[in-house]
């Protein structure tokens, strides 16, 4: 649809909403946002979907439209802290921060709520322009202060579901805890091979196996991923559960699952020693790293044994613990396997390198916490050999089943990644011209960068042209920023950063839902049970399956982004006062973010910046000095002083802690030591001169008493 068509037609899309009154609108298929006055919001309410009408004649910078039309509203719930106003009524202050007005709660719908409770209020009234918004309380989650009690208002925010309905609880424990024979009928029998699951030290539903083997020519790489449909049946009360929920979701305190622990940490977890049913990839590796023969088939398996990141990072990194520690004494056998295992994981990894494959590494956190919900630790989660090697040999498996299924013609659900937006490469191909760096497109039209798609090589290519410099990670963030988010689609269009035509998501089908739903597309076509009607049976399903799958996706990661933040704001509220060196991580109009080696990204504002009026620089994303040109860009080192923390609206205030060169550390000890020199030189006379000018006083004091 060209510009004069939209100008003269209705568009729909989300409201998001801003605390200072003005929102946007969010359109599935445009660029940008459409920006809304505060004028313009017509009542609008966060979350709400909307037809806008283009505001013509206003269009600069950022598109602006006005709201025409609320066609159904987006929250019917709120979460936030209960203010009450006398006794007469109250008022609920959300914790998002995007809703720019309070709830108000008269008093007889207060529910028993009192200041500084946590509460869910439900709209009944959204209020108008001139009106507050109201409601009624209808759960107290507890008080603020109360352990538990912030995550738990994130999870109520995001509408997360928690606790499991009764019937789906009675299918659970219904459920067998021991594979039975009959089970086991016509499935392959792996229960020989030597096979073990890797995992974080607290994981508890292990859902993925991994047996290597090297005859001297190839590799036999088998993936053996846990059956949760033969105890999950199509539309059964556990799957449509599974369904609404979407994925598991991991808060810094709680881990909300997609299926009742007695399957998730039961049945289908694959735990050492005991006889589990599978789907497994069997996949023969030339050394070059190329899959020449693969079976997907169901199996049966027994673990040998449970591993953790941390041991066999350390196992590989120093074999001779076996020898001389007796908690790595039990691993003896294992260790040339895991050997094998990290040797293909590095073939694996060069062949995926060689395509194009696009690796940030930019880690993530592990936030320790103490009984009552405090943090004591935020660490970096570091990459090792260990994690690659599962990393590695999960991502072949999921190409593999996918092209496989992609060339059968049948119906399934993808995970795929589109090629990043024209016009952002476009800027990163402009921004990083200034550090003498360039970038490859194939051109659509014309010969501009903006019109071109790029290769996700020419992205990899510039990350490790970049990699030890000092811009590497300002062109790292703003590579990434280029990129567009990866979605579930029954459309095969392939996965940009991985540079791969065909991928998928089967090797977590306890906590995904996409990879349940593959696994009984598996399930048919492996029992002759693909025939039109089930086909079209899931060519009618499939598409709100990936959509709603998506969406969930994203509402989980948004939960987890916010429970870390908060955690990490009351981390910080020890620490207000003390100084840390950091690296620019963001720069806007307001001000610099700054992220700690812990990841902690607090923000020095604007304002605060010293010794001149900065501005901010959006072509070389920097904030330059306006008198003196000094610059502030990404991946800058600075340090930092925490000067607040608020842990409502989850934010972290820092101020620049400016550092001594050594010209000026100098000239202040030069400085100094002058002064104590002068000092001591003066220090006689001048107790000299003090003697004189008391001893008269004294005399004539003492003359007067007599």
């Amino acid at each position: 649809m060209d510009t004069e068509e939209k100008e003269n037609s209705f568009l729909t899309g989300t409201f998001i909403s801003n605390a200072k009154g003005f929102g946007f609108v969010e359109i599935e298929g445009e660029k940008e946002d459409f920006f809304i006055p505060e004028n313009c919001t017509n009542g609008a309410f966060h979350r709400d979907t909307v037809q806008v009408s283009i505001l013509q004649g206003r269009q600069g910078k950022r598109r602006e439209a006005q709201v025409v039309r609320i066609v159904s509203r987006g929250m019917t719930r709120v979460v936030g802290t209960f203010e009450r106003v006398g006794n007469r009524y109250g008022f609920v202050i959300p914790d998002d921060p995007k809703l720019s007005q309070d709830i108000y709660i008269p008093r007889e719908k207060a529910g028993g709520a009192v200041n500084g409770h946590k509460v869910v209020a439900q709209i009944t009234d959204y209020g108008t322009d001139r009106r507050s918004p109201e409601g009624k309380v209808v759960e107290i989650l507890g008080h603020t202060n109360d352990p538990g009690v912030d995550i738990l208002s994130i999870v109520r925010g995001c509408e997360l579901p928690v606790e499991f309905p009764e019937k789906v609880m009675q299918q659970a424990q219904r459920t067998a805890q021991e594979v039975s024979e009959a089970d086991m009928a016509g499935r392959r029998d792996l229960r020989d091979v030597v096979m073990v699951t890797i995992d974080g030290e607290d994981s508890k539903d292990l859902d993925d196996a991994v047996s290597v083997s090297f005859d001297g020519e190839a590799y036999r790489l088998g993936v053996h991923i846990a059956d949760v449909t033969n105890y999950v049946q199509e539309n059964s009360a556990l799957d449509r559960e599974a369904l609404k929920r979407g994925t598991s979701v991991y808060l810094a305190d709680r881990v909300i699952p997609m299926l009742p622990h007695a399957l998730s940490n039961g049945i289908c977890s694959l735990n050492e020693g005991v006889d589990r049913l599978a789907l497994s990839c069997l996949m023969t590796v030339d050394l070059r790293g190329e899959i020449t023969d693969y079976e997907i088939c169901e199996s049966v398996i027994r673990v040998d044994r449970r591993m953790t990141y941390t041991a066999v990072q350390a196992m590989l990194n120093d074999p001779s613990l076996i020898d001389r520690d007796k908690m790595y004494m039990q691993y003896r056998e294992l260790l040339p396997v895991f050997q094998e295992m990290e040797r293909l994981s590095a073939i694996l990894r060069k062949k995926r390198k060689k395509r194009g494959s696009v690796d940030f590494d930019f880690p993530e956190c592990k936030i320790f916490l103490d009984e009552d919900g405090r943090p004591t630790e935020i660490k970096a989660f570091e990459r090792n050999a260990a994690t690659d090697i599962i990393e590695d040999f999960m991502l072949a498996a999921n190409e593999t089943v996918a092209q496989h299924f992609y060339w059968l013609d049948q119906p399934f659900v993808y995970r795929v990644h589109d090629v990043p937006d024209g016009e952002r490469i476009g800027k990163l191909a402009a921004f990083i011209g200034n550090f003498g760096y360039s970038m490859k497109a194939v051109g659509r039209r014309g010969s501009k960068v903006n019109s071109e798609e790029v290769h996700p090589k020419e992205i990899q290519k510039l990350l490790a042209k970049t990699a030890g410099t000092p811009e590497e990670a300002v062109i790292s963030r703003l590579a990434l920023r280029s990129m567009k988010q990866a979605k579930y689609s029954t459309e095969c269009t392939g996965h940009f950063g991985l540079a791969c035509g065909y991928y998928c998501h089967f090797t977590s089908p306890i906590r995904r839902y996409p990879d349940l739903q593959i696994h009984r597309i598996i399930k048919d076509w492996l029992r002759g049970r693909l025939n039109g009607e089930r086909a079209e049976h899931y060519r009618s399903i499939l598409p709100e399956v990936a959509k709603h799958s998506s969406e969930t996706e994203r509402r989980a990661d948004e939960a987890e982004r916010e429970a870390d933040k908060l955690k990490k704001t009351e981390y910080m509220e020890e620490r207000i006062g003390e100084c840390f060196d950091g690296i620019i991580s963001g720069v806007t109009a307001w001000g610099i973010y700054v992220e700690l080696p812990n990841t902690v990204e607090g923000m020095i504002h604007v304002s605060k910046l010293p010794g001149d009026y900065f501005y901010y620089n959006e072509n070389t994303y920097e904030m330059v000095g306006g008198t003196t040109g000094r610059s502030f860009r990404l991946g800058m080192p600075v340090r930092i002083r925490v000067d607040g923390c608020d842990r409502f609206r989850r934010t972290i205030d820092f101020s620049l802690e400016e550092a001594e060169t050594q010209e000026e550390e100098e000239t202040r000890e030069k400085q100094a030591a002058r002064k104590e020199q002068v000092t001591r030189k003066r220090q006689p006379a001048r107790e000299e001169q003090v003697t004189r000018k008391k001893q008269p006083a004294q005399e004539e004091q003492v003359t007067r008493k007599k």
